[in-house]
């Protein structure tokens, strides 16, 4: 217990500058953890609408759900959710090209060499299994067939409703002691050292506050538009700057994964929640028009639209600082890495998550700012290397968008990685990274990045034993992905949505 004497906090009250998923995660996980300690107020307005097309996740939500003591049930229920083993990529490395980039791990390497360097051997000695029948979760996605029990641990995500996502997390927040103020911000106040004071909302009310969150989108009104930080741009390395999205009615099978679909342009993905499709064409303006754009993602649907498709333009790229004076920026007005491996919602979560653990009680410092923006700047820059590789490993030369994508310069940081691996077969997952080592072998090896070598230690095994080895963990998963139910079934049991 805290004695009143130590609850002298230099930040008594923060104040969230906007909605959406990134504003309600963080409304979510400041009043639930620091309850009591804190008062948390959000601002935002109806009329002003959400991107709200962040609909595929990865597994660390999970995580954030546990930390805030969020039920897995009643969440899935109230987003129209699903779950996800991975995604499949779709005429990457070449046209009619597919592999999927499951969660879970894929094999059994040993200490002195990762997995991927047992299924090389086994390839030279003519053992031609795809790399993904030694991976659970890939081999379940392919199956359409889900299960959570005791007996076989697998690692999964979810599809989800963003829209409904953020009124769930915000009737969380308001049962945690959360205030939601409805207004628009006409004016942002500063202190003479350049703090932000209060937001004035177009009816004049002032919403005073000590630490302010910038949520509002790629306006940064706060962080950019007030502060002026800065933004370093990467659209030279990912070069899409737009979609189009549209809603259609439910598909006919539900796979637990999400599909992303290269075109000559850019992709399209496919999300299927309980009650509906999520569709969207990303893009590069240059190579594409809106019109063109729109007509593909409509040639392209399997089910009816529910909506017009909407249209939308983004910039990748990140603020040069997230943490500045006592305005953090989360979600868009932080920056931008496009959904190519659902990584948005997971980078709003960790943001707040890493704000928890260096929150300033005594008042903000730059000792501590200067470490936020460290460490938020490399996780950011290892999940953009990780997207660039998917677009410039690639031998499509069908247009000029992937002749521009295969021929660019990329960050020496990823030239670094892959040279490594094309070099030896090694892979590796670097500090706190995001992506693991399975992560990078998928893409690589699904996107023909093939090793030169690696490591002999392999060749220690007899082609008898290597067989027996490799043939004993797919089947053992067979075995497993067998017993399990559908996707389908799975959901209607265990989280069937209302009024489904």
């Amino acid at each position: 217990m805290h004695t009143k004497a130590e609850q002298q906090p230099g930040v008594k009250k923060v104040v969230i500058a906007g909605g959406g998923t990134a504003g309600w995660v963080a409304a979510a996980a400041l009043s639930k953890r620091l309850k009591g300690l804190i008062e948390v107020v959000l601002v935002e307005s109806e009329e002003i609408g959400t991107v709200g097309v962040g609909e595929s996740t990865i597994p660390p939500v999970q995580l954030f759900h546990n930390l805030l003591g969020i039920d897995e049930q009643e969440f899935m229920r109230a987003t129209d959710a699903t779950f996800k083993l991975g995604i499949s990529f779709e005429n990457w490395g070449q046209i009619g090209d597919k592999y999927i980039h499951p969660f879970g791990t894929t094999g059994k390497g040993s200490f002195l060499a990762d997995f991927q360097h047992y299924y090389l051997h086994g390839l030279r000695m003519g053992i031609t299994a795809p790399l993904g029948e030694y991976c659970y979760e890939l081999q379940a996605a392919k199956a359409h067939k889900f299960a959570k029990s005791d007996s076989s641990a697998i690692s999964y995500a979810y599809h989800l409703d963003a829209g409904r996502y953020a009124r769930f997390l915000r009737n969380f927040s308001e049962a945690q002691g959360a205030t939601r103020i409805e207004g628009k911000i006409a004016q942002v106040q500063q202190h003479v050292n350049g703090d932000i004071r209060a937001l004035v909302l177009q009816s004049g009310e002032e919403i005073s506050g000590d630490l302010f969150i910038d949520c509002t989108g790629f306006r940064a009104l706060l962080i950019e538009q007030t502060l002026h930080t800065g933004f370093e741009r990467w659209d030279h390395w990912l070069p899409c700057n737009k979609a189009v999205v549209v809603q259609t009615e439910p598909a006919a099978t539900l796979p637990p994964y999400t599909r992303a679909i290269a075109h000559d342009s850019g992709w399209q993905w496919k999300i299927p929640l309980q009650h509906r499709v999520g569709n969207g064409l990303v893009y590069a303006g240059d190579y594409l028009s809106d019109d063109q754009a729109r007509q593909r993602l409509l040639d392209g649907l399997e089910t009816p639209a529910l909506m017009q498709p909407r249209m939308l333009s983004y910039q990748t790229g990140r603020r040069k600082k997230f943490w500045h004076k006592n305005c953090v920026a989360l979600g868009l007005s932080s920056g931008f890495i496009e959904p190519l491996e659902s990584t948005s919602i997971y980078l709003f979560m960790n943001g707040v998550i890493r704000l928890l653990r260096m929150f300033p009680f005594h008042g903000c410092s730059e000792v501590l700012s200067d470490e936020y923006n460290r460490q938020s700047i490399s996780e950011l820059e290892l999940v953009r290397d990780f997207i660039i590789l998917h677009y410039h490993q690639t031998q499509r030369s069908d247009s000029p968008f992937w002749d521009y994508c295969r021929t660019m310069t990329i960050p020496d940081s990823l030239a670094q990685r892959m040279a490594l691996f094309k070099d030896s077969a090694r892979a590796f997952q670097s500090g706190e990274e995001l992506f693991r080592l399975e992560s990078w072998v998928h893409v690589m090896l699904g996107q023909r990045l093939l090793p030169d070598n690696y490591h002999q230690i392999v060749a220690s095994l007899s082609e008898t034993e290597l067989s027996r080895y490799l043939h004993g963990i797919r089947h053992t998963i067979n075995q497993v992905v067998e017993r399990l139910p559908s996707h389908r079934d799975f959901i209607q049991r265990y989280c069937k949505a209302d009024g489904n």
